[in-house]
């Protein structure tokens, strides 16, 4: 059963009785097995505001970053992967009503659920509370990483840079094998990294791609010794 409502509505500034958060919260699955509105509109509406918001903070808070540089960061910070970590950051996943079948396939896991419910509850937020209090919440849960980002806007992420690097090498392309453990709504990730059926690297991670970044990471860091 999902979690009581009380604890996400407070660290969102919103009432617990919210009907634009109770929506933020439904998936489409639950939606149609109780014939109620699903959280798909406060989606499209949320991945602006997302996009709004990282843009503003990147204009004003990053003068140096050009437009090429600050298009760059942007596309760091405003994906599935990362915006699913911030949801996972929000235990977004212990709130979410979702329909039989999804829980029995571990739907909660997948990082584009996670990511479409991040970007509902900030257009709930928008709706309820304005522009300036979404922005600010945005930059509350993102903001570390578009400040990671800007450090290095050209940098490639790590998998991209470890199979380039395999690949002129002779090595091949790298392979990768996940275990999950935990429970649903809070499942962690360990990938192993293999070279040319070496294992190069491990990682850990609350969703599968950054579990494998981390291990892509770790496999950088040794491929002197491959």
């Amino acid at each position: 059963m999902p979690r009581s409502l009380d604890a996400l509505a407070q660290r969102l500034g919103l009432r617990v009785d919210s009907a634009a958060l109770l929506v933020a919260i439904t998936h489409s699955s639950y939606a149609a097995e109780h014939d109620c509105s699903s959280n798909e509109r406060l989606e499209f509406l949320g991945d602006a505001v997302v996009d709004l918001a990282i843009a503003d903070l990147i204009v004003t808070g990053y003068p140096t970053l050009d437009e090429g540089s600050g298009s760059l960061v942007r596309s760091r910070v405003v994906n599935e992967e990362a915006l699913a970590e911030a949801a996972t950051k929000l235990d977004l996943a212990s709130f979410l009503r979702v329909g039989r079948g999804e829980l029995k396939s571990r739907g909660l896991e997948r990082p584009s659920m996670l990511a479409d419910a991040f970007e509902a509850v900030v257009a709930a937020l928008y709706l309820e509370r304005g522009f300036e209090r979404a922005r600010d919440f945005v930059r509350e849960v993102l903001g570390d990483d578009v400040a990671r980002a800007a450090r290095h806007p050209d940098e490639v992420d790590p998998k991209t840079r470890l199979r380039q690097w395999a690949e002129a090498c002779g090595l091949g392309a790298p392979t990768y094998e996940l275990r999950a453990s935990g429970p649903a709504h809070a499942t962690v990730y360990e990938a192993v990294v293999s070279l040319g059926g070496v294992v190069r690297g491990v990682g850990q991670g609350r969703s599968k791609k950054s579990a494998e970044s981390e291990a892509a990471r770790a496999a950088w860091e040794v491929r002197d010794d491959a």
